[in-house]
């Protein structure tokens, strides 16, 4: 793992240890803590939040500039706006130089159930959601991570899922089939499940 590369996971890492709610790494940093191992590099660090919990982000860095991302575009969060699907992802700013950044992901929930914001009728316990990964770092379940990767998967992408299935226990490897055949019937990742 390059320094840099760990002083931006280690400083979200650190942020993060106060925030009020549950949390983990998402995306590609989640499979790499996962699996014990840097298998590529990572342009960003994705922490996924529950939607509920998003005024905590205003109240933890209140002094941090906040967007979230309507339509692919850039906009200001201001703090007594409530966001609502489909707005699913908030950039933070920290005001010194060089900035910090966290970019939030924000997940649904019902009860003691995460739901797919893409298809409520995948589910899984909260219990399973968050795993945790290398240095007891909480993590996005990796079969939650690649359900997300599957829409329009990129080369990086593949990789991810392509080093991460064969580490994973059966019951994640047939959780994530039953969700691909909901979400995308002819996804060739089935064939590989």
């Amino acid at each position: 793992m390059s320094e840099n590369a760990r002083e931006r996971l280690g400083t979200v890492v650190t942020l993060m240890s106060g925030f009020p709610a549950p949390w983990c790494v998402a995306g590609g940093w989640a499979i790499d803590l996962f699996l014990g191992r840097m298998t590529r590099a990572h342009d960003d660090v994705d922490v996924a939040v529950f939607r509920e919990d998003q005024r905590a982000i205003h109240d933890c860095w209140p002094h941090w500039s906040k967007q979230k991302v309507v339509a692919g575009t850039f906009q200001d969060w201001p703090a007594d706006e409530w966001l609502s699907l489909p707005i699913h992802e908030i950039h933070i700013q920290s005001p010194d130089e060089p900035p910090r950044v966290v970019e939030f992901l924000l997940n649904e929930r019902d009860g003691e159930r995460w739901i797919f914001r893409r298809n409520p009728a995948v589910t899984l316990p909260i219990g399973e959601w968050i795993r945790t990964g290398a240095g007891g770092v909480p993590i996005l379940a990796p079969a939650v991570v690649l359900l997300y990767k599957a829409k329009n998967p990129r080369p990086k992408d593949e990789e991810d899922f392509q080093v991460t299935v064969p580490h994973m226990a059966a019951g994640d490897r047939e959780w994530l089939a039953r969700a691909l055949e909901l979400v995308h019937p002819a996804h060739a990742w089935l064939a590989k499940l």
